[in-house]
């Protein structure tokens, strides 16, 4: 029995996994970066710092910009393990949107 609950909860763990990406974020500028991950939180990324997340694939990231929220990245099955360097990030994304307008 035992074993039984064991392998069905590797099962479940398993499957539960399968549909989220862990990662780290990074944020190795002298600023904090406040993020927003619409229903799971709006983490403030110290400056210097690293912290690890597990978002569903899909789960869209923002960041502020001009007082507006921006799209910095969506979570995809590749990015699984990654380390995002966010302040780069957010760097190229204002880069993008700025050339956009």
């Amino acid at each position: 029995m035992k074993r039984c609950l064991c392998v069905l909860a590797f099962g479940v763990a398993s499957v539960g996994s399968a549909l989220a990406a862990n990662l780290s974020f990074e944020n190795r500028s002298d600023v904090s970066i406040p993020l927003e991950i619409p229903g799971v939180m709006n983490p403030n990324l110290s400056p210097n710092s690293k912290s690890g997340v597990t978002l569903e694939r899909g789960q869209k990231v923002y960041f502020r910009l001009d007082g507006r929220r921006a799209l910095l990245l969506e979570i995809k099955d590749e990015q699984d393990g990654q380390i995002v360097v966010v302040n780069e990030l957010v760097a190229k994304r204002t880069a993008e949107l700025a050339l956009k307008k």
